[in-house]
């Protein structure tokens, strides 16, 4: 590891010396592919610089405890120590992290797909609150929402909602939330007050851009149709609606939110663009990486992830075994601290497979 750690900053230490040559500017791509490549391992370098002045300034403490003889002045190097040793450990952790291999799809924006499951008019409400959640959240990180297709039944459910969550880093916050979420709640329609159990499945796709994702226009049949809201009224008069079937995977997608046809067809391509792309990526994770499926974050829809007890306040994530007694917080998009622990949990796992 401090083997990879030096040669990194030997060669960023040697990208800082061409950036400093005014002959640079001459060549306007390269400069920025230096510059480019100076960002991204500016923080790695960095930290290891501080790691090794912190090694350093442990050598000089114990040097001076094994002079120093007045007990209080003993006793304040130790003290000064065990910070040190406390620092050490935590750059140790930073540079692990830094080190992980990094996820290509982290910065990109979300297709974030929400479908009733099992439990009928419940499930349709709880994926309702479920978007709720997330929208929320996102309005707090300043991530712009989109609804790309919805399908609302007449209690204000939604048995299927697709939106779009662009925003700095959205795909690396929201990717551990594929799978099954379940709920155990006393349902607005049952009448003798007994909880319910139903599930809402949630998928997250990172949205691919048309040089991710080739689609031949010869595979795709289009069909336009007119929108229909709950209850199968017209929601309007002309044949707005579209269904784009991408001919060689089978791969159906519908949108119908918008009144022009074009628009539709749009946002239709991109949630086939983003699903195409996630099944690209899935056939590369299996090949390369089959023992992902071990961790967090491996994307099987077929997988309870979480479960929200209503009369207990209480949320749990069964992938990490963290239990939460806040549950209305986190139904009102409150997810970081849920989050942030998946994160560090994929990340000690990472270190782990890597042997760091």
């Amino acid at each position: 590891m401090f083997d990879r750690l030096s040669a990194v900053e030997e060669k960023f230490v040697e990208i800082e010396r061409a950036l400093a040559d005014p002959r640079i500017f001459e060549k306007p791509q390269e400069y920025q592919k230096l510059a480019r490549e100076h960002a991204e391992i500016a923080p790695l370098v960095e930290t290891y610089r501080r790691y090794r002045e912190v090694l350093q300034q442990l050598e000089e403490n114990e040097g001076l405890l094994r002079t120093e003889k007045d007990p209080e002045m003993r006793e304040l190097i130790k003290e000064e120590l065990e910070a040190l040793e406390e620092k050490k450990e935590e750059l140790l952790r930073e540079l692990k992290i830094l080190l992980l291999p990094k996820d290509p799809n982290d910065e990109k924006n979300v297709i974030l797909e929400i479908r009733a499951g099992t439990g009928g008019e419940e499930a349709a409400l709880f994926a309702a609150d479920l978007l709720r959640m997330y929208v929320r959240y996102a309005e707090e990180r300043g991530w712009k929402v989109e609804i790309l297709d919805s399908h609302p039944t007449e209690m204000g459910g939604f048995r299927e909602v697709i939106v779009n969550i662009s925003g700095k880093g959205a795909y690396s916050r929201l990717k551990f939330e594929r799978g099954v979420h379940r709920v155990q709640r006393i349902p607005v329609t049952e009448s003798q007050g007994r909880i319910h159990t139903s599930a809402v499945t949630v998928a997250v796709l990172p949205e691919a851009e048309e040089v991710d994702v080739e689609i031949d226009p010869n595979d795709l049949r289009i069909d336009v149709f007119r929108s229909s809201g709950p209850g199968g009224q017209s929601v309007n008069t002309t044949d707005s609606a579209v269904r784009i079937t991408h001919i060689p995977t089978g791969i159906v997608v519908t949108c119908q939110d918008e009144k022009s046809q074009h628009k539709n067809k749009a946002k239709a391509m991109k949630v086939l663009r983003a699903r195409l792309y996630e099944m690209k990526k899935r056939e590369q994770e299996e090949k390369i990486a089959r023992e992902r499926r071990a961790q967090v974050g491996t994307g099987d829809r077929s997988e309870r992830i979480r479960t929200y007890n209503f009369p207990q306040n209480r949320v749990t994530d069964h992938r990490i075994n963290l239990t939460l007694y806040k549950l209305d917080q986190v139904m009102n998009g409150e997810l970081d601290e849920i989050i942030d622990s998946l994160i560090a949990h994929d990340q000690t796992e990472q270190i782990r497979n890597l042997g760091l």
